[in-house]
């Protein structure tokens, strides 16, 4: 990579999965639970598949020519949806979305999402469907405190091992499978005490801290945890210098779970699991100073609160 500055090695080492620190409350990166009111609901009621070119015209007349969608409409929320009709290609935000065969698609909102977002569909005749996305903000729990962030002493170094951790990561989670787990209600890896909420974040005299990037559940050391919704194994390995155990699971469409500190890991890359399968035991391996589990879910580059997918836990 050639010659780093301090600065451009702190921002690539950051870059990467966070791991929880601190207490077993783990770490002092949490955050209050939205109001389901902060969450707008709309129901699928109009999703039929993209009609075949064979077609008829009067058959075409009853196209569907409008998105219809459902999902969590706030910061670290989800959508899911199907397409107008004949959609050649569509978008959220500007970004590029995948469209399945049947028209349906799914998207995320990051935790520091716009306000508004527009959707967008480019149907085979030209006709452009647009419609705007209200994305109701969240009051993450900011803390503010009167010390210097602490800093990595010897910062070349710790990236010389950082380095083919973060890029093993990031491969792990460019790869495309089959999975079509992002159709599914998740459900909870492993049940226990919420020490750690998505979002909370720490400004050290005003430089801002990394943000709690998933959820911490602390069910007991060596508690064993299950897939939440059907996937494919895109990295499963002990020994990362922040996130011990790292299971990483493919969702499709670009969305996928993250497992960290974990003990044991049952699975290995490339398996198929299901929802509820076992997958591997919780631990307090990396930087985790009590055992506990980190769950974190991204779509693209955008990081999601597990509990928007998931609900209460019973």
């Amino acid at each position: 990579m050639g010659q780093w500055g301090p600065l451009a090695l702190a921002a690539l080492g950051l870059a990467g999965l966070m791991s929880c620190t601190g207490s077993e409350a783990a770490a002092p990166e949490s955050a209050s639970a939205p109001d389901a009111e902060q969450a707008y609901t709309a129901t699928i009621d109009n999703a039929r598949p993209i009609p075949e070119p064979s077609e008829t015209k009067a058959a075409r007349v009853n196209l569907n020519t409008r998105f219809s969608y459902s999902g969590e409409f706030t910061q670290g929320g989800f959508i899911r949806g199907v397409v107008p009709d004949d959609t050649m290609r569509a978008s959220l935000g500007g970004q590029a979305l995948e469209v399945a065969e049947d028209g349906s698609f799914f998207a995320a909102f990051d935790r520091d999402s716009a306000g508004t977002l527009m959707l967008s569909a480019t149907t085979a005749a030209g006709q452009v469907v647009r419609e705007e996305l209200a994305i109701s903000p969240r009051d993450w729990q900011i803390e503010r405190v009167n010390v210097a962030r602490r800093q990595t002493r010897n910062l070349e170094a710790y990236w010389k091992k950082r380095k083919p951790e973060y890029e093993a990561i990031n491969a792990a989670r460019a790869k495309v499978t089959d999975a079509d787990g992002w159709k599914q209600d998740f459900i909870w890896p492993v049940k226990g005490r919420i020490s750690g909420r998505f979002g909370r974040q720490r400004i050290y005299r005003g430089e801002p801290g990394s943000y709690h990037s998933g959820i911490d559940i602390a069910p007991g050391n060596g508690v064993p945890f299950v897939a939440p919704a059907d996937g494919v194994v895109v990295l499963a390995q002990m020994g990362f210098s922040l996130e011990g155990g790292l299971l990483i699971i493919d969702h499709g469409m670009g969305l996928n779970s993250a497992f960290l500190h974990c003990s044991k890991i049952a699975v290995s890359e490339g398996d198929s699991v299901k929802q509820g399968e076992y997958i591997g035991n919780v631990g307090a391996t990396g930087r985790a100073t009590g055992p506990h589990l980190h769950w974190g879910l991204k779509w693209n580059s955008a990081r999601l609160d597990p509990l928007l997918f998931v609900g209460p836990m019973n």
